[in-house]
């Protein structure tokens, strides 16, 4: 009874501690950023408008007390679910079926999914057509908004049910060493999708068509063979079939990367600032950064399965969060659910990390063309997609996976 108590309690000060951290540092960026609105930073100054800088400004707060909406209401339905017996319910409503254990747990899981689904549906609405449209950044239409959500829904059916079978098989049938099992099988998939993301899952939401030839195609295939690295195709997505932000990215590995500029993107950025914009990316695959990511990811999804195989011996676990009758799938679910909960605080640590991967890349693109050009590109980028130029800084150490604006370019600018 006494760890009843004790892991009921540690949840319910843990929920209360993050939930604050997270209330105070989206006052801290609203307060910030308001009292830097009314002047463009002197690094800024003659790039950027005050109109263009009150803009990203009035956006990011925007944004930032809607958050705050969600927040409150993530918090009341993680206390329902568990302490409210949301789960239990769910769970009893299910069971009464008989159906397989396994069959049972994967529709415990889908209709928790499908309800959490269409709980958050109202704010992913007014967050693209009031948010979004009101800042002049949305494209999408309410077709599009719909086909898409049909889209994923399905995907995660087709790819979802199968790998979330073979885990609650392994968690039944492994033994105490199911975590292994179940970590190997979570990797190699990860593995997987990462190959055959580019040219299976990408296109499913998305056209991607070849860069057209011509002296931008010409530059970047010798930006590619100067710096060794070979890839599956040069694409342009249709980005702009949904909003006017700009990015760039490449996805696969192996013979399969293939690098992939958005229209919007080819619309904002001259020849110069593009090839810097792309030496930046290959930089990330020069310093080995996706290796690093990917084996952070791994290690912490180990550890992570392995506390979940302690606590799932745990009848004191399943009891202190509302749960009547221990099971795999609901132990599984219950750790998914309140692991964010204990994890906050360490999300520093991840932005140190990424922080410095965009140095290191910043650099090697600085090696690579002249460093200005990337200023440029950067400069343009903030400008088009409204990204405050003033972020508060404890907020950004928690949120922001790419330094702020002024010490990038400043940064940037002590290279060139």
């Amino acid at each position: 009874m006494d760890q009843l108590h004790n892991f009921t309690i540690l949840f319910l000060v843990m929920l209360m501690v993050s939930t604050s951290m997270r209330l105070y540092l989206s006052q801290r960026q609203i307060n910030f950023v308001d009292r830097n609105r009314a002047r463009v930073p002197d690094s800024f100054a003659d790039k950027i408008s005050l109109d263009d800088h009150q803009k990203a400004a009035d956006y990011t707060t925007t944004k930032v007390r809607f958050g705050r909406l969600p927040l409150f209401y993530e918090v009341a339905l993680i206390l329902i679910w568990t302490l409210g017996g949301g789960l239990e319910w769910l769970d009893q409503l299910v069971t009464s079926q008989d159906l397989n254990p396994i069959i049972t747990g994967i529709t415990v899981i889908l209709a928790f999914t499908l309800i959490s689904s269409l709980l958050d549906l109202p704010f992913s609405i007014y967050s693209t057509f009031v948010i979004e449209e009101k800042f002049g950044f949305n494209r999408t239409t309410v077709k599009t908004f719909v086909i898409d959500i049909f889209k994923g829904a399905a995907l995660a059916l087709v790819i979802g049910v199968p790998l979330l079978y073979v885990i609650l098989w392994l968690m039944q049938q492994t033994g105490d060493q199911w975590w292994i099992y179940t970590w190997l099988v979570i990797s190699g998939f990860s593995l997987f999708m990462m190959w055959v993301y580019p040219t299976w899952i990408a296109p499913i939401f998305n056209k991607f068509e070849p860069l057209e030839e011509g002296e931008t195609l010409n530059r970047i295939t010798s930006l590619l063979n100067r710096c060794g690295f070979n890839s599956n195709g040069i694409f342009v997505i249709d980005g702009s079939k949904r909003s006017s932000h700009g990015n760039a990215y490449f996805s696969g590995f192996g013979r399969n990367k293939r690098i992939v500029f958005f229209d919007t993107l080819l619309k904002m950025l001259n020849d110069d600032e593009l090839e810097a914009v792309l030496a930046h990316e290959l930089g990330h695959f020069k310093k080995k950064h996706i290796i690093k990511g990917m084996a952070i990811s791994f290690t912490t999804t180990l550890i992570a399965l392995a506390i979940l195989a302690w606590l799932m011996k745990a009848d004191w676990f399943y009891t202190a969060l509302g749960i009547s009758q221990p099971s795999t799938y609901m132990a599984l679910l219950l750790f998914t659910l309140v692991l964010p909960v204990f994890t906050f605080a360490f999300q520093p640590l991840f932005s140190i990390f990424s922080r410095k991967n965009e140095f290191e890349a910043d650099a090697f693109a600085a090696e690579q063309t002249d460093a200005k050009y990337l200023v440029q590109a950067l400069v343009g980028l903030y400008r088009e997609n409204a990204n405050t130029l003033t972020p508060d800084p404890v907020y950004s150490a928690f949120y922001d996976s790419h330094p702020p604006a002024p010490v990038r370019i400043a940064h940037l600018n002590a290279q060139a």
